[in-house]
């Protein structure tokens, strides 16, 4: 499928559930996917940057099934998968899966809840420092330094060292989605608020340009859940990562 227009049609109704796939929509994105799609089905194969991602959403019960079943000979013969419960057990027959454990959509629904705001916006100069604090706080995330670029990361300095940020994975001012990620803190200096405040100054710069702000998170990360639910997020949908290699 190439019709963007089309594409946008089909996943527009359920913003939530679909801001990633919405926002790869975007130029900057769009050169990386191969789209396919049954019916109002759709799957994304992202190719952007290191193993390749399928994603795969259910609006309803088993809705991708049929196109999943269909995918399986074009296929990457080893990739990662966001996919809804159960949608897994369809490449079961040709694929060996290594699961990554149950995570949850969540959208922010009570823009009221967000707490002050802590920060500045990180531009591409502030790179080196930024994975630096990802080398000690987050290792192993899937961050793009092309996002920089949006004017989209926010960090928290205390005496000059960057201690914290919040950013984004995806943001789309013509799809009106943003989904945040790269969310950390340094850990000695966790506890204080500072990824708090950072994630409600992004949150609030997002709002200014789109209408969804969505996330992320594995749903067994009790205080990750618990810091946005109090930030205002509410879950969305439920979904599964998974490693899948070819027999």
């Amino acid at each position: 499928m190439h019709d963007r227009d089309e594409l946008a049609r089909l996943l527009g109704g359920d913003p939530a559930l679909h801001a990633y796939q919405l926002g790869d929509l975007d130029d900057f994105f769009w050169p990386y996917t191969s789209w396919y799609h049954d019916g109002d089905a759709v799957a994304l194969v992202y190719h952007g940057g290191g193993m390749p991602t399928l994603l795969a959403f259910d609006h309803r019960p088993g809705a991708s099934h049929a196109l999943l079943a269909g995918l399986v000979p074009l296929l990457p013969r080893r990739f990662y998968a966001h996919l809804s419960p159960g949608a897994e057990q369809v490449l079961g027959a040709d694929f060996d899966a290594a699961p990554g454990g149950p995570h949850l959509k969540m959208a922010l629904t009570d823009p009221a809840a967000l707490a002050a705001p802590l920060g500045d916006v990180l531009t591409p100069a502030d790179l080196p420092e930024l994975l630096a604090l990802y080398e000690v706080a987050y290792p192993g995330n899937w961050f793009d330094a092309r996002m920089l670029e949006t004017g989209q990361y926010v960090g928290v300095r205390r005496d000059g060292e960057l201690l914290a940020v919040a950013g984004v994975h995806v943001w789309s001012p013509k799809y009106r989605v943003a989904a945040l990620g790269n969310v950390t803190t340094h850990p000695r200096a966790r506890g204080a608020g500072l990824a708090r405040g950072a994630v409600s100054a992004l949150c609030r710069r997002l709002l200014d340009t789109v209408d969804h702000v969505t996330l992320n998170v594995k749903a067994d990360n009790a205080a990750a859940c618990a810091l946005y639910g109090r930030l205002g997020f509410t879950p969305a949908a439920e979904y599964g990562e998974f490693t899948f290699t070819a027999r």
